[in-house]
């Protein structure tokens, strides 16, 4: 994989779990405690807990290609479990 598809990829997938988090927050929890419809939170977390594995393994291949730092893949990592993380780190990342 080169290192620009990987760049590319990586912001793809990190907005991508960053809406998907939004999604299960605020339109499937709410669901399924208001609602009572369970099965949005089963197929919402499902999804959402793929891409937050495939970020994590993206920013590893991010570390090795672009030859990060160990403190901005640790930088990912901690974005990657804050809600708007992935978006903030992007921009970090842009500004770079």
């Amino acid at each position: 994989m080169s290192q620009t598809n990987t760049a590319r990829q990586f912001h793809w997938i990190g907005y991508a779990e960053g809406i998907s988090l939004l999604v299960l927050l605020i339109i499937a929890m709410p669901l399924k405690y208001l609602a009572g419809i369970p099965e949005v939170v089963l197929y919402t977390g499902w999804i959402h807990g793929l891409l937050f594995i495939t970020y994590l393994l993206l920013s590893l291949a991010m570390y090795r290609l672009q030859q990060w730092s160990w403190q901005l893949l640790l930088a990912s990592w901690v974005a990657a479990f804050l809600p708007l993380g992935t978006f903030y780190f992007d921009r970090y990342l842009r500004k770079r």
